[in-house]
Formats: structure tokens, C-alpha cells, sequence
């Protein structure tokens, strides 16, 4: 039988903790989240190893089925990263993604410009996470390579304009999802004279973790701002070395053809798994409100979308466009077998950790550590503190469970229930602190799916983009901290954006700082 003790108690917080600190020293993964695993179904069954296997067995069985059906989610991102990889690997083969390379590199003159088109694709991408940083990885990565950018450079440039872009869009997945939370916060307390989607706007504007990560990924498209990991990786790649290859070719990596093929093989079958996607997306959730007789609109359409389904049409869609220009190519059966096999072999690491993360998620839901962390701060703190407390907490909640939808629907509840109780101005700068604490935490785990995904779409070694990204999530929390401090003491939009710019320019003094002295030492990664 299933015990409670270690149920919402510092103890819950061990599995989490363990898992992340493990992977940042030993930079193995899937041991570190094996361990976590391990000690969290200890945890919930008072240390009897039979007990726990049996627990563990169950909960890996619910990842692919469970209630008596498959589990639909889990199932289909899974297909989408196998369809995928069958598609970088079959427009590889064809030589569709060298022509492209070739074909950029002739009107790419420079670095900046290819990490300028991998920021700005993110405004053609937006409509998910996932799909933005698998997608746009794709496009980008010979580019980048090409002018010798860092692996760890590009999985930095799509991690941080994917989650910060679809949580400020309310055409997203993600946009959706909130504005749906935040309508049902709004009819609790009876506030019918603020729109669920007004109310999602006023909250992007406040969402200081997100309009400053974007400023920050400006500057580094514009150069000058690695530091630290992120700055061995910049001159390791001038040298011609990409990524740390003691260990081992990262995921997402596919032979290339020896001459190019065509740049329209490349371009209809991103957009055919563009448009289709986005079409599913519109359809599943059409047919979600005519199941319950709700007028449609693109936005509650988006609300009641089937996000994990509208990903695997789009990508069997852009793999029968693959597969039109292999039987062009004239691919013998072989052919296909191996290129095929290639492209699944590709995305298995990713697979992996996504397994692994998901098992270590439910465990942390069951020992629910996210209201451990959010009783934390229902006790007496100073009126103007909260938004910054809240964005602390929910940072470490993502942080530690590796999910920002998650931390969305644990935190934005209770962030209501506190900023209502104290003082109803706060509500939704409380709960915007929330979007932008569960995005900062998000960037800071290397536990999180979004994390993992971005490192595959750069086939970037994951530990690796982790790493290198902290320095400047960090930064950004920092800024976001000193804004939401301002935002609570003055209940001011304005001000609270004005504190967070001081504090950005004053992070960045201190980068320009350092880079100064690096560049004495000869050490500027240009």
C-alpha cells in the first residue's frame, strides 16, 4: 500500500533536486534522471524495493497506456520526433538540406545574418514550442553550420525564442492554454468586466522574463555576449569543431548527400508540415467545440486543439513530401531501409530522455512537490514582495518538475487565490510573475522537455545547452526580479518596466565588463 509521509515535505523536493544537481556534475542524463526516479518511488513506498518496483512498472505502462487506452499525448509527440528525424534524414539523403545550405550561404554573408534568420523564424514557427524547436533546428543547422556557430549557440537561439515568444501569442498552443486557465480564474471570482484574453495581454506586457530574454537573444544575434561555457563553445566552433565530440555525435544527426539536391524539397516539405499542422490544429479543435455545440471562433478553436494529434498529421504530411523526392532520387529499397533507420536511430537518444522525464514528472506529481513549494509562501510577507515571490516559486516549480504548463495550472490558481486575499490589484501582475517564473524555470532544467527538444533541433549535446544557457537565464530572473519588485511596490506597469530596465542595462554593463577583460587575455570569442 501507497504511503503519504514524504507527501507535500522537504523529502519531496529530494527526487527532483538529486536528479538535476547529478546531471549538472556528472553530465550523464539518463543516469541522473534514473537515480531521481529511483529514489522518488522509494520515497512513495517507505523504501520497500518490492513495493516500489511495482509502483515504477505501473507508471512506466501509464507513459504509452493508461485507463484502458493509449495515452494519446505521451503517443503522439513521440510519433511526431520519429517522423521528424524520418524527414531530416530523408531530406538530407536527397541533398534538399545541403542545396538549402548552399543556397543560404550564397545570400548569408555573415554569422549575424544566419543567427538572424534563426531568430526571426520563430515569427513563422510560433504556433508551438516543440514544433518551432524541432523545425526551425532543421532549417538552421546547416546554415549555421556552414558559418561555423556553435551547436550550443543555436539550441540557445531556439530554446529562448520558442517558450518566450508562444507565451507573449494568443494564436499558440501555449497562448491558449493560459487565456483558457485565466477565463476559468476570472468567472471564479466573478471579475466579468476583464476578457480572459484582455486580461492575457495585460499579462504578456508584464511578463518581464519574456521581453528580456528576446532583448537579450538581440544582443547575442548581434555578437559579443558569449561568456563563460557559451564562449568555449564560440571558439571551439571558429576552429571547425561544432559540438564536444568526446562525446559521442549529439541527436538529430543525419548523413548528408555528397552534392545537393533541391532547395524545393526542403521548402514544400517544411511548409507542407507547417500548414498542415497549423490546419489540424484549427480542425481538431473546430470539431472539439461542435462536440459541444460551441460556436467557432480561431481562438477557442485554438483552446480545444489537439496540439500532440495536429503534430503527427503535419508530420506524416511532410514525410509523404520526402518520400515524393527519394522516389525522385531514384532510392533503392536499401536505400530507404537505411535512410529510414537512420532518421529513427537519430531521434532515439531524445526519445530517451523524454521517457525519462516524463516518469520522473509523475512521481513528482504524486509526492506533490509543487505545493510543498507553493505552501512555502502562504504565511506573512510584505504586500509588495509578492509578484517577486511568486516568480521565484514558480521558477523553482518548473524548475524542479521540468514543466511550465505544469507549474501554469498549479501556480495561476493559487497566485489568484493569494493576490485576492491581499489585495485585487495584484492579481494580475501575481499572475503574470507566475507565466514568467514557470518560463525561467523552464530554460534552467535540464529536465524539461522543451530543453531536450531544443537540444535535438540543434543536435546540440543536451547537458551541453543547459550549461550554456544558464549564465543567461540567470541574467534575465535577475532583471525580472528587480521589475517585479517595482511592479508590487508601485502597482505600475511602467515603472515595474522601467526597474527592469535599469537592471538590464546594469547586467549588461557587468557582461561588457567581463568581456572587456577577456578580450585582454585574448580570449574574445568574436
Amino acid at each position: 500500500m501507497e504511503s503519504h509521509l514524504f507527501v507535500q515535505t522537504f523529502w519531496s523536493l529530494l527526487p527532483p533536486l538529486l536528479a538535476i544537481i547529478l546531471a549538472i556534475f556528472t553530465r550523464r542524463v539518463l543516469l541522473s534522471l534514473g537515480v531521481g526516479i529511483v529514489l522518488g518511488v522509494l520515497l512513495l513506498q517507505q523504501f520497500n524495493p518490492l513495493d516500489a518496483l511495482v509502483h515504477l512498472s505501473r507508471n512506466v505502462a501509464a507513459l504509452l497506456w493508461s485507463d484502458n487506452a493509449v495515452n494519446e499525448w505521451n503517443v503522439n509527440i513521440l510519433l511526431f520526433l520519429l517522423l521528424l528525424g524520418c524527414m531530416i534524414s530523408m531530406l538530407s539523403h536527397t541533398g534538399a538540406t545541403l542545396a538549402f545550405a548552399h543556397w543560404a550561404q550564397e545570400r548569408i554573408k555573415s554569422r549575424r545574418q544566419a543567427k538572424i534568420m534563426t531568430g526571426l523564424l520563430v515569427f513563422i514557427f510560433f504556433i508551438d514550442d516543440y514544433f518551432h524547436s524541432l523545425s526551425v533546428g532543421t532549417i538552421c543547422r546547416p546554415v549555421t553550420d556552414r558559418f561555423r556557430i556553435s551547436r550550443a549557440k543555436l539550441a540557445y537561439l531556439l530554446d529562448s525564442t520558442a517558450a518566450p515568444v508562444c507565451v507573449l501569442m494568443p494564436v499558440s498552443s501555449w497562448g491558449a492554454y493560459i487565456i483558457a486557465l485565466v477565463g476559468g480564474i476570472l468567472a471564479s471570482y466573478g471579475l466579468t468586466g476583464q476578457s480572459a484574453l484582455g486580461a492575457f495581454l495585460v499579462m504578456g506586457a508584464m511578463n518581464f522574463y519574456a521581453v528580456f530574454t528576446l532583448l537579450m537573444v538581440l544582443l547575442v544575434i548581434r555578437g559579443g555576449w558569449d561568456l563563460g561555457a557559451m564562449a568555449h563553445h564560440e571558439r571551439q566552433a571558429l576552429d571547425g569543431v561544432l559540438f564536444d565530440q568526446a562525446k559521442g555525435t549529439p541527436p538529430g544527426v543525419a548523413d548528408s548527400a555528397d552534392s545537393p539536391g533541391r532547395v524545393v524539397d526542403l521548402l514544400l516539405a517544411i511548409g507542407t508540415l507547417t500548414l498542415v499542422t497549423v490546419v489540424s490544429l484549427l480542425a481538431t479543435g473546430a470539431a472539439a467545440l461542435a462536440d459541444n455545440n460551441l460556436s467557432f471562433t480561431v481562438l477557442a478553436a485554438l483552446e480545444n486543439t489537439n496540439v500532440g494529434r495536429s503534430l503527427v498529421l503535419g508530420g506524416v504530411a511532410g514525410v509523404l513530401v520526402c518520400a515524393v523526392a527519394m522516389i525522385r532520387h531514384g532510392a533503392a529499397l536499401a536505400v530507404w531501409g537505411h535512410v529510414l533507420k537512420l532518421g529513427l536511430k537519430g531521434m532515439l537518444p531524445a526519445i530517451y530522455i523524454l521517457l525519462f522525464a516524463w516518469t520522473i514528472a509523475g512521481l513528482i506529481a504524486e509526492l506533490e512537490t509543487g505545493k510543498y513549494l507553493a505552501s512555502l509562501v502562504q504565511q506573512n510577507i510584505p504586500l509588495f514582495v509578492l509578484p517577486a515571490i511568486l516568480f521565484l516559486l514558480a521558477g523553482v516549480m518548473a524548475f524542479a518538475t521540468g514543466t511550465s504548463w505544469g507549474t501554469f495550472g498549479v501556480m495561476l490558481p493559487i497566485a489568484a487565490d493569494m493576490t485576492m486575499a491581499i489585495d485585487a490589484q495584484l492579481l494580475l501582475p501575481g499572475m503574470s510573475a507566475v507565466m514568467a517564473g514557470a518560463v525561467f524555470g523552464d530554460h534552467c532544467s535540464p529536465i524539461s522537455d522543451t530543453t531536450i527538444l531544443s537540444s535535438t533541433g540543434a543536435s546540440c549535446h543536451h547537458i551541453d545547452h543547459v550549461v550554456t544557457q544558464l549564465p543567461y537565464a540567470l541574467s534575465i530572473a535577475l532583471v525580472s526580479v528587480a521589475g517585479y519588485l517595482a511592479l508590487g511596490y508601485t502597482a505600475s506597469l511602467p515603472m515595474g518596466f522601467l526597474a527592469a530596465a535599469i537592471a538590464f542595462m546594469l547586467v549588461l554593463a557587468g557582461w561588457a565588463l567581463k568581456q572587456r577583460n577577456l578580450q585582454g587575455n585574448g580570449l574574445s570569442p568574436l
